[in-house]
């Protein structure tokens, strides 16, 4: 088939992805399963059965599905991540970003440039989570600090690092208290480049009952969500990806696909 052809015809499919995005949010049928899947999943702890490489990811697939898109998009050289678990979101990342040298090193592009890698940031990272992250195939990919994401020192020392690097996403995934998020947004948002996103997880605490949430300092009115909002109201450097979340339905970041635009 002939190249121009090809591209046509991908022009036309794009459109029609265009098209059915954008109807996404006027389906009501299709918005309200959306919403019954996310409360009937969420008490389910569906998001707790996945893994990306060995290591488990505890995210929705349609949530990593997403970042990937991003990721080849944006074409980040570092990518901050708070929040580490069991380090199935750092192993993701990292395999995104050695995908990305080996593409690099196939077309020439980047000679020079820091290798690639994921800074992963949490007040506690398990002794059993630790080895197994280090064991991973991609650890050489993956630094690790330990301590509060909101620690002025810790703060300091991921600024330090992140000035070697030209493209930075970021990712905020530890407490999801509206305090916490926020504090964590004005830490590292900044961090972000143009063009780039700051991607805020959780933010769906706000839309889900109450009662959906057992034991933890955060819920509706006081959660990442409410974070998002309160930061936007003085930082005009970032709009909400409102086409990812029409695009996902299903997802644990309505509202948290932040795009630094300027």
């Amino acid at each position: 088939m002939p190249t121009d052809m090809c591209v046509s015809i991908m022009t036309e499919f794009e459109k029609e992805v265009e098209s059915r995005i954008a109807a996404n949010p006027g389906d009501e049928a299709l918005c309200a399963s959306a919403e019954a899947f996310m409360r009937t999943s969420i008490a389910a702890m569906y998001s707790y059965n996945y893994g990306w490489l060995g290591r488990p990811v505890i995210q929705y697939p349609q949530d990593m599905m997403a970042m990937q898109e991003i990721i080849w998009e944006v074409k980040p050289d570092l990518i901050i991540e708070t929040g580490i678990a069991h380090g199935g979101s750092l192993v993701f990342s990292a395999s995104m970003l050695a995908l990305l040298d080996v593409c690099d090193a196939e077309t020439g592009v980047g000679t020079g440039r820091p290798r690639r890698k994921v800074l992963g940031v949490d007040i506690d990272i398990r002794a059993h989570n630790r080895a197994a992250i280090e064991a991973h195939p991609l650890s050489s990919r993956i630094q690790m600090i330990q301590g509060s994401s909101i620690d002025p020192a810790i703060v300091a020392e991921v600024r330090k690092i992140a000035t070697g690097y030209d493209t930075v996403l970021v990712c905020l995934d530890s407490n999801h208290t509206h305090d916490h998020v926020l504090a964590e947004l004005e830490a590292y948002a900044p961090l972000t480049t143009r063009g780039s996103y700051c991607v805020v997880f959780d933010t769906v605490v706000e839309d889900i009952p109450a009662d959906l949430i057992v034991d933890r300092p955060w819920g509706p009115g006081n959660n990442p969500k409410t974070a998002v909002w309160e930061y936007l109201k003085s930082h005009t450097e970032f709009e909400i990806d409102k086409r990812i979340d029409h695009k996902l339905l299903i997802s644990v970041a309505p509202d948290g696909y932040l795009k630094r635009v300027r």
